[in-house]
């Protein structure tokens, strides 16, 4: 059963309204009256306003019947304000007994969840994250999914990573990893690839990879978390490591296979792929320190490439360099000027099908997880 003791409108006549300038002091009206009834020590019941009875400032006079007395404030606010204090306490011990019982829901969902891991962990440190990156490789059962931006992989990360992978290969885990076009050129880094791949992993090259990712299976993941060195988020949310699985699967399809054994690594359809790449940033308004620093090659190799298009373009300056890139339609053909021809044919030597995708024969090992 529920009861109003909300305070009744501190005036009720003609003049109360909420735009008065101060609605909650009482209208000229009341106030009159109240002094009359002081004053003269009675009125008329039918003289009487509701808001005063209403505040327990007029009761009736037992005395003289269809007559009203004035009270004084301080005994009327005993009888006017009981009601809402007694409200008050309800609403505060009905909000203690919410309190407690929903505590005691928090302490019950705290027992079930509790031995279940976060979705989302941040790991600091280089030593944190070898760690977990060892558990990660220890609890694959199928697949490892790599991706490295930037040039030839640090040497001591490579003599780190290979003893892991190729226990995974081992095992048959299947690895496979995606590197940019210009680790081809990295001696260190074809060393470990070439090794790798010996033992059955699958690695692949594109002209620019965004960030590093690394999938274990379809259910743990890792990623950078900033930009800064050794801070690193481990997934387990399932629609997140889905969304990176499919992102690398895309990417995956995009990219041209790594055959150490087969000359030379650089192809035409590499080559193209990073002249492409390094004029778009052109276009972009990209310096050349910024895209050296993203497609993994030296900033003079960079420059030489921009040097050979603009002689072929005939331009003179940076700024005209991209606009006539961006309107000579280079960037949507498959030519770029001093480049070798139509790209497709390396794709199509390592076994890709009539779409000039890979195929999926596959073997059973992709890349590795700290290479």
């Amino acid at each position: 059963m529920q009861h109003d003791h909300s305070l009744p409108p501190v005036c009720d006549c003609r003049e109360s309204s909420p735009d008065r300038p101060n609605p909650e002091r009482p209208c000229e009206a009341s106030l009159a009256t109240y002094r009359r009834a002081l004053v003269e020590g009675s009125l008329p019941q039918d003289e009487v306003a509701d808001c005063l009875r209403a505040l327990h400032l007029m009761v009736a006079d037992r005395e003289s019947p269809g007559f009203m007395i004035p009270v004084p404030p301080e005994t009327a606010s005993f009888a006017a304000l009981a009601p809402i204090e007694e409200a008050i306490l309800e609403r505060r011990r009905t909000l203690r007994s919410a309190r407690a019982t929903l505590a005691a829901f928090e302490g019950l969902y705290a027992d079930v969840h509790r031995l279940e891991q976060p979705a989302l962990t941040r790991l600091s440190g280089h030593a944190v994250i070898s760690k977990a990156l060892d558990a990660g490789v220890s609890g694959c059962r199928e697949s490892v999914r790599t991706a490295h931006p930037g040039g030839g992989r640090p040497a001591h990360v490579l003599a780190e990573s290979l003893p892991r992978d190729l226990r995974n290969l081992r095992r048959g885990i299947r690895q496979r990893t995606i590197y940019q076009h210009t680790v081809r050129s990295d001696r260190t880094t074809l060393s470990y690839i070439e090794q790798v791949t010996a033992a059955g992993a699958e690695v692949r090259t594109l002209p620019e990879v965004v960030d590093r990712i690394i999938v274990f299976d379809r259910d743990l993941a890792f990623i950078p978390f900033s930009d800064e060195p050794h801070h690193a988020l481990r997934i387990q949310h399932p629609p997140l490591v889905r969304f990176l699985v499919r992102h690398f699967d895309e990417a995956w399809a995009r990219s041209v296979p790594v055959r150490p054994e087969r000359a030379p690594l650089r192809t035409p359809v590499i080559t193209s792929d990073l002249q492409r790449t390094i004029l778009r940033a052109v276009v972009n308004g990209e310096t050349d320190a910024a895209i050296a620093r993203r497609i993994g090659m030296s900033r003079r190799s960079v420059a030489e490439h921009m040097r050979k298009v603009s002689e072929q373009l005939g331009s003179n300056s940076r700024a005209q360099l991209g606009y006539l890139v961006a309107t000579s339609g280079l960037l949507n053909g498959s030519d770029v000027p001093g480049g070798p021809g139509p790209p497709g044919a390396e794709a199509r030597e390592d076994g890709a099908g009539q779409d000039g995708r890979p195929g999926e024969g596959g073997r059973p090992g992709e890349g590795g997880s700290g290479g």
